[in-house]
């Protein structure tokens, strides 16, 4: 209790050791009742972690003191205080020790007038403390076996600090690599408000970002705060949704949030935690005492070496006899020997430092980072530039047993020397639960999104907490927790779950389909019909009807119909180059041929009215040659016209993604625009002339009246190919292309009805009106 300058433990030797532990984890003040004034603190809650620390160091300095190899015939001593988890008291007995013992209860601007009797300084188990002493006391070195911020490293500040434990930039990285490996991205942070919790959780934080983990909330506290405070973050702990919470706390600080937790019956979450507390199974017994050893047997065995009038109730008399192989608690507990051996390395390192130093009798240049050793056990022993060993961690996990004392069980290693992808290897996770019989925990802000879905932030909140859209038409995901959805290339199309690209249909008017089953069907009719009047004007082509207006014309006008029903054909079925470039080719030239056709004979009964008339010889100016050089004339035109038009940008198969979103429309692209318009409307200026020619020529004698039928087919194809236009440029794929069958088979209908079947009438059910003298005689009567 109290004054730095009585140390608990020490020993005399040629060479002192120091040794800074907090065998006690708290403190009280106290103050004499008669003059009120300070005393020395009263330490209470014995910490047997620290005790086994010492304990450690104390095994180190006689097993070296026993050795003949390092320092022979020099003896290694010591000097332990108590800290009692004070930081203040921490300096105070660094002072004490530094200064040969000098009293430092009073502070002092005068020079200390001796020399340091210590050589190392072991301890302390805190980072802060182990701050401010490397500050005050920069000469003497200062060998940590569980100070582990970061911040230590820096050697233009703390130059004489060395540690035999890892620092924390490493301990950060392996806790989040060891949340991110079990899938915990949304998790609850508490540090301890010193530099070790502030330093170890912000680079915690900064690599957990890195790794996509969210912290739903970071609190820090320390072991004093009022109890409000504390009651704060039990609140916090309350309202949150994350089941796991990373600790970066000590294990004086953890032993309070624990207490207090277990008041709110507060359970069911997943702790992961830094060295600071993780091997501190069990929170210290109340107790205090004057004796370290006394105290310590006393609370270990739960007896009494003083028996008094009230503890004889409660506690049996301690006989110093009693058996420590019988007793289950963290001090018995030998799972923790990698940190006890952090105390063993360092002491054994100050030794080879001294054992250099004493072998060049003064002349070497040596420094602490320079040793390098490996201890009987195998352990390699050496600092690098910042005096940290090399980062290597077990992960521990604790498992409770039926006497209730939690075992801690190594499932995995942490390697910051290796790759990044190699440094964390770890039982299988569902084994690691399965010991505790339980399931692996989950603790996300928002479920994975399945494939076919993208994630989509949700405003005001961390970038772990989600919604899952779907991925719209056309766009698909693959994985899990895509944050983009991949549109599929052109010729595929997303499916029903949207986490695939399927191809394509590919749709055009096929021969199977019953549009074009249809369409065919209709082609081949006209087609038929057409043969079947050819055949009859052929079976009667010597009678007057047939013989009237050029017979010639007549065969040749049956000859282009039957072309235009068959070229419709060419418009069904996949497209191909050569198909693209016939389809329309054909076509003009077909209509074109039979609209000459057409206009051939209306001119035939245009001249043959004139001719008629007295004094006119106006036939020979129209005779069979000047027929057939007419038609002949008109059609060359067109011919002209395509051939340009297949010279310079010809039709060919085109693949519209665009018309219909989930097909592929298999198509002719016309290529020239202009040429598949100067085709139609080279068509149309034709059957414009022959219309008015025909108009002009519809109230003609009777004999001559194949003018109105003439007049009421060209009515008939001009009315199709003037609604076809619209109709072409509104109707989507292979609709139109069935529009324009069906204007090519519409027209070809027109003509082939309105001329010839009234004919075909006459012929086949009127032959006493297919005279020439009933003919002739019409127009005499007329």
């Amino acid at each position: 209790i109290g004054d730095p300058e009585n140390p608990q433990l020490s020993k005399d030797g040629d060479i002192i050791l120091g040794g800074i532990f907090s065998f006690h984890s708290s403190w009280k003040d106290r103050q004499d009742t008669y003059t009120n004034k300070p005393l020395p603190l009263e330490c209470t809650s014995l910490n047997f972690r620290d005790f086994q620390f010492a304990q450690a160091m104390l095994f180190a300095i006689e097993e070296i003191n026993n050795s003949t190899d390092l320092l022979p015939g020099i003896s290694l001593g010591y000097k332990m205080y108590d800290t009692c988890g004070s930081m203040a008291r921490s300096v105070r007995v660094a002072l004490a020790l530094a200064n040969g013992n000098e009293a430092v209860s009073a502070p002092s601007e005068a020079p200390c007038t001796r020399l340091s009797q210590v050589q190392a300084i072991m301890g302390d188990t805190s980072s802060s403390p182990c701050m401010a002493i490397a500050t005050f006391i920069p000469f003497v070195f200062q060998i940590s076996h569980f100070a582990t911020c970061a911040c230590l490293s820096d050697k233009t500040k703390y130059p004489s600090f060395l540690r035999t434990i890892p620092s924390d930039y490493y301990q950060s990285r392996a806790l989040a690599q060891l949340v991110k490996h079990f899938g915990w991205t949304w998790v609850g942070a508490i540090r301890t408000n010193d530099d070790y919790g502030n330093n170890g959780m912000a680079t915690f934080t900064e690599t957990a970002q890195q790794l996509g983990i969210c912290l739903e909330y970071s609190v820090s506290f320390f072991r004093t705060d009022p109890p409000n405070k504390i009651q704060k973050i039990i609140d916090i702990i309350k309202a949150s949704t994350s089941k796991v919470i990373v600790a970066f706390l000590s294990h004086m600080d953890m032993d309070v949030l624990i207490h207090v937790l277990s008041q709110h019956n507060l359970a069911g979450y997943q702790w992961v935690g830094s060295e600071g507390w993780i091997i501190d199974s069990k929170t210290p017994l109340n107790s205090s005492g004057n004796e370290m050893f006394t105290e310590f047997w006393e609370t270990l065995f739960s007896c009494n070496f003083r028996q008094s009038a009230s503890s004889a109730e409660h506690q049996r008399e301690c006989t110093g006899h009693e058996d420590v192989s019988s007793v289950q608690n963290s001090f018995t507990d030998m799972s923790l020997m990698p940190i006890f051996n952090n105390v063993y390395k360092g002491v054994y390192a100050v030794a080879h430092a001294l054992h250099s130093i004493l072998v060049c009798n003064g002349t070497c240049n040596h420094k602490m980072q320079r040793i390098h050793f490996t201890t009987k056990e195998g352990d390699e022993v050496y600092f690098n530039e910042n005096g940290d060993p090399p980062a290597k961690y077990e992960i521990i996990n604790w498992q409770p047993t039926e006497h209730g004392i939690v075992d801690f069980v190594t499932v995995g290693l942490y390697d910051a020397s290796l790759p990044a992808d190699k440094q964390l290897s770890l039982q299988n996770k569902s084994l690691i639960w399965e010991q505790n019989s339980k399931q692996v925990p989950v603790s996300v802000c928002s479920e994975k999104c399945p494939p076919g879905t993208r994630k989509v932030l949700q405003k005001g909140k961390p970038v772990c907490c989600y919604d899952c859209i779907r991925c719209a038409e056309g766009e698909i995901s693959n994985i899990t927790d895509s944050i983009t959805c991949v549109r599929c290339q052109p010729e595929f199309w997303s499916n029903e779950r949207r986490d695939d690209c399927v191809k394509k249909e590919a749709e055009f008017l096929s021969f199977e389909e019953i549009m074009g089953a249809l369409l065919t069907a209709a082609s081949l009719f006209g087609t038929c019909m057409t043969a079947v009047v050819a055949f009859i004007f052929f079976r009667y082509r010597k009678t007057p009807i047939v013989r009237a207006n050029n017979s010639e014309l007549s065969f040749l006008l049956l000859f282009s119909l039957t072309l235009c029903f068959l070229c419709s054909l060419t418009f069904i079925g996949r497209p191909s180059e050569w198909s693209c470039m016939l389809r329309h080719t054909a076509f003009g030239i077909t209509f074109v041929l039979c609209i000459s056709c057409v206009l051939g004979k209306t001119m035939v009964v245009l001249m043959a009215f004139k001719a008629s008339l007295p004094g006119s010889n106006v036939m020979k100016w129209f005779g069979p040659t000047q027929q057939r050089l007419s038609v002949l004339a008109f059609t060359l035109i067109q011919v002209v016209i395509c051939i340009l038009w297949l010279t310079i940008s010809p039709p060919f198969p085109f693949k519209n993604f665009k018309e219909i979103k989930d097909k592929i429309i298999l198509e002719c692209a016309l290529g020239s625009t202009v040429g598949f318009w100067a085709v139609l409307g080279y068509i149309g200026l034709l059957a414009s002339f022959c219309f008015i020619l025909a108009f002009l020529a519809r109230k003609l004698p009777d004999n001559f009246n194949e003018a109105k039928f003439i007049t009421f087919s060209m009515l008939i194809f001009c009315a199709v190919w003037i609604t076809f236009i619209p109709a072409y440029v509104s109707s989507p794929g292979k609709f139109s292309v069935a529009v324009e069958i069906f204007a090519i088979l519409a027209s070809s209908f027109g003509l082939l009805i309105c001329i010839f079947i009234p004919k075909c009438y006459i012929i086949l059910l009127k032959p006493e009106k297919n005279t020439k003298k009933n003919i002739m005689g019409k127009g005499k009567h007329k």
